[in-house]
C-alpha cells in the first residue's frame, strides 16, 4: 500500500495523519467498513454504505455535508487506481469523530481509506475446512452498539489472538449470555438437516453485509433460514457450519474440537448465492 486517502486527499501511506487527541484513537469513537473491490466496482456496495451511514447516525457522527456514498465510492476507486489494486482489492474505510477530549469535540468527523491487494479467489468454496474453537475468556455485550463495526474491536482482537495462539483459523465470540454472537471476522451459520440457523442481531453479532445478503436471498427462494439464539452445544451438534464476510464470501468449517462437519448444503449455497453476486470474481 503506497497511498491512503484522508478526507478526500491522496497522501503517501507513511505520512502521519492523526493528532494525539483524535477521538477514534483515544475513545474508539468511530466505525469502519471493510469491502472488496473487483475490477473497479464494489460488490454489495449499497449494503456497505447503508450500514455505514446508519452506524454514523447511531453514533451521532456527522461527516461534512458534501461527503455522500457516491463521493466515497469514487474516492475508494481512485485510491485503488493509485495503489494499482483496481483489479482486486481489500478496502478499509474508517470514520472517526474528529479531535477533542471526552466531553468536547473540536473538529468535524474525518475518514481514512486504505486499500491492499488481494489474491485472486477461485470460483469454488474452500476445499480444506477451517478449524475453529470458542474463545474462553471474552464476552461481547448486547446493546444497541453491538451490530455496528465499531472502532472498539477489542473482543475480536482478543479472539483473534486466542485463535493464533491455539493454531485455529478463527474463534467463536460468545455474548454476555454465554451464547454465540459471531467469530472474530465473520458471521456464523449452522445447518441441521435442511434448516439453516444464524445468531439473531439481538444476540449481539455484527450486522454483516454478506450475512444480510444471504438471509434475504435465501428467504426469497423460500429456504428455511432462522435467526435465533445459538448455543455452543448447537454448534457442536450441527451437521455443517459456514462463516461469512464481505471479502471472503463463504468459508466452510471442517472441524471444531473433535467434531467434524460436512460441506454439502453450504457448497450449494455458495454456488447459488455467492458465486452469482454481480462482479464478485475477477
Amino acid at each position: 500500500m503506497s497511498y491512503i486517502c484522508v478526507n478526500g486527499k491522496i497522501l503517501k501511506a507513511k505520512n502521519p495523519v492523526l493528532y494525539a487527541n483524535n477521538r477514534g484513537f483515544r475513545y474508539s469513537d468511530g466505525l469502519f467498513e471493510t469491502m472488496k473491490v473487483v475490477n473497479r466496482k464494489i460488490p454489495l456496495g449499497s449494503y456497505h454504505f447503508e450500514r455505514l451511514f446508519n452506524g454514523l447516525e447511531l453514533l451521532g457522527i456527522k461527516l461534512p455535508g458534501l461527503v455522500t456514498d457516491a463521493l466515497l465510492e469514487a474516492q475508494i476507486l481512485d485510491l485503488c487506481r493509485q495503489n494499482s489494486t483496481s483489479e482486486l482489492s481489500r478496502v478499509r474505510l474508517t470514520v472517526y469523530a474528529g479531535n477533542g477530549d471526552l466531553i468536547n469535540k473540536n473538529d468535524e468527523a474525518g475518514y481514512i481509506i486504505e486499500s491492499d491487494s488481494l489474491f485472486k479467489t477461485r470460483d469454488i468454496i474452500n476445499n480444506e475446512g477451517l478449524v475453529i474453537g470458542v474463545c474462553p475468556d471474552i464476552r461481547k455485550s448486547i446493546d444497541k452498539l453491538s451490530n455496528i463495526k465499531s472502532l472498539n474491536f477489542l473482543p475480536y482482537t482478543m479472539g483473534a489472538k486466542y485463535a493464533n495462539e491455539n493454531g485455529l483459523d478463527d474463534s467463536i465470540i460468545l455474548n454476555s449470555e454465554e451464547r454465540v454472537a459471531d467469530t472474530t471476522i465473520a458471521n456464523l451459520f449452522l445447518i441441521n438437516g435442511n434448516q439453516i440457523i444464524t445468531p439473531a442481531l439481538a444476540e449481539g453479532c455484527v450486522g454483516g453485509v454478506m450475512r444480510r445478503y444471504l438471509v434475504e436471498k435465501m428467504r426469497d427462494q423460500e429456504i428455511d433460514v432462522k435467526e435465533t439464539r445459538v448455543t455452543v452445544s448447537d454448534v457442536e451438534n450441527a451437521d455443517e457450519i459456514f462463516l461469512t464476510n464481505a471479502v471472503r464470501g463463504i468459508r466452510w468449517v471442517g472441524r471444531m474440537g473433535e467434531k467434524e462437519y460436512q460441506n454439502k448444503i453450504g457448497k450449494d449455497i455458495f454456488e447459488r448465492f455467492v458465486k452469482t453476486i454481480p462482479g464478485w470474481f475477477c
